[in-house]
């Protein structure tokens, strides 16, 4: 009578065991429904060798340049951003000048064209000149035709 599992002092403890495994068992499957977050894999890069890509080297002249020992094509600029020098790892420099662009709007271009005008009006204006120069001095130069240059004398001859 003691040892009976079906008496009502065992009954309670047996139903809330089970009842609290039914609870976790809902938990669990409500965990399983939500996706699970999955941790980000992580990727470590290790680099062995210096990369120059990122990196502007300046240089006074290509001796310097060439002193300098390069693992891919680096580029030395002057100080005062003028001439570019792209070294290779053969040691073979190529140098380069660089001139700065300007961007230009409607009034630099308008002013520009002007100008271009205004230099062939000169132009046209001295070759005017000299032409009419020239026409002066062949007209001193040249004597008519029609009058002779042998003088006559006003006596009578005999």
């Amino acid at each position: 009578m003691y040892n009976n599992p079906y008496m009502p002092n065992y009954v309670q403890p047996s139903i809330d065991r089970i009842n609290a495994q039914m609870a976790e068992l809902e938990r669990m499957k409500e965990q399983l429904q939500k996706p699970i977050p999955q941790p980000t894999n992580l990727t470590q890069n290790f680099q062995l060798a210096p990369t120059n890509k990122d990196v502007i080297r300046y240089a006074t002249s290509i001796d310097e340049v060439q002193k300098e020992m390069v693992i891919s094509d680096t580029p030395y600029f002057s100080r005062d951003l003028s001439i570019v020098w792209i070294k290779n790892v053969k040691g073979e420099i190529r140098s380069f000048e660089l001139n700065e662009i300007i961007p230009k709007d409607n009034k630099d271009l308008m002013i520009e064209n002007l100008q271009l005008q205004i230099k062939e009006l000169r132009k046209e204006i001295k070759n005017a000149n000299t032409n009419i120069e020239y026409v002066n001095d062949t007209n001193e130069d040249e004597k008519s035709t029609n009058v002779s240059n042998v003088r006559k004398s006003t006596a009578k001859q005999k």
